[in-house]
């Protein structure tokens, strides 16, 4: 009787033990789960301005070349400081020859040319007569391939826009259809009131400064502008409920079917 009682405290000494150790990690895990749950909103997507979910960098080009054999990405958020100020003053300078001064192209080109050549003409006949020798006029060429890396982009970007205008186009999607017309009929408002080198000119300063701004207060931004989201998607839902439910689209409807 004793051997028996003594394996029966046994086995039930092993039941508890057992029932222990499953509530330990039944609560490991639980509490393992509880920890993936409190990280999991740290690792949730932060909201980017327009969808964005890449750095600024990547963004704007970042590894990519321009004319210039210099990041694009570079250029537009000021990591060289030199070469951002040097085509951002060119740019100014030409603005300001064509809008203000009142140049037109052909004069500013035949100007430039004669000052150049004035200028390398008398410094050549100084030299001879002073140093008995000829100055060394380099040679300027435009490289091939910075101008067909060029050509390449434009035509990518050019098919990529024509592609996005056949995909509005063909009606898919109403809410693309409705920004880009609006975006269109803002763009030719501001056209309006300027004109084109002017225009050019708001969107290469525009280029130049918002990313950097961005850049450098990019939390706060994010912030405001994905409650901004939030109200517009609550006003484009009224409005479809209330108008864009309404239109009729039978015919559409029946075409997709044929």
């Amino acid at each position: 009787m004793s051997d028996h009682e003594e394996s029966k405290a046994e086995s039930l000494m092993e039941k508890i033990s057992e029932k222990l150790h499953g509530h330990d990690s039944s609560s490991s895990s639980s509490e393992s789960d509880d920890g993936d749950k409190k990280s999991s909103p740290l690792k949730s997507k932060v909201y980017g301005v327009f969808g964005r979910e890449k750095p600024v960098h990547k963004v704007f080009g970042g590894g990519k070349r321009n004319f210039a054999t210099q990041p694009s990405a570079d250029v537009f958020l000021w990591r060289d400081k030199k070469i951002s100020a040097g085509i951002l003053g060119g740019v100014t300078a030409i603005w300001v020859l064509f809008e203000l001064v009142g140049y037109n192209l052909i004069p500013l080109i035949c100007h430039g040319l004669i000052l150049s050549l004035a200028v390398l003409f008398l410094w050549s006949n100084a030299s001879t007569f002073i140093n008995k020798s000829k100055p060394h006029i380099p040679e300027v060429q435009i490289p091939e391939e910075p101008v067909l890396q060029l050509a390449t982009a434009l035509r990518i970007e050019i098919n990529r826009a024509i592609v996005t205008l056949r995909d509005i186009a063909s009606g898919r999607d109403l809410k693309k259809f409705l920004g880009v017309m609006a975006g269109l009929w803002i763009l030719s408002i501001v056209g309006g009131c300027c004109n084109f080198l002017t225009l050019f000119y708001v969107v290469f300063v525009s280029l130049h400064t918002i990313p950097v701004l961005y850049e450098k207060y990019q939390h706060p931004v994010d912030s405001f502008a994905e409650k901004a989201m939030v109200e517009i998607k609550k006003q484009y839902a009224v409005f479809d409920a209330k108008v864009l439910s309404k239109i009729p689209r039978g015919l559409l409807k029946d075409k997709k079917k044929a």
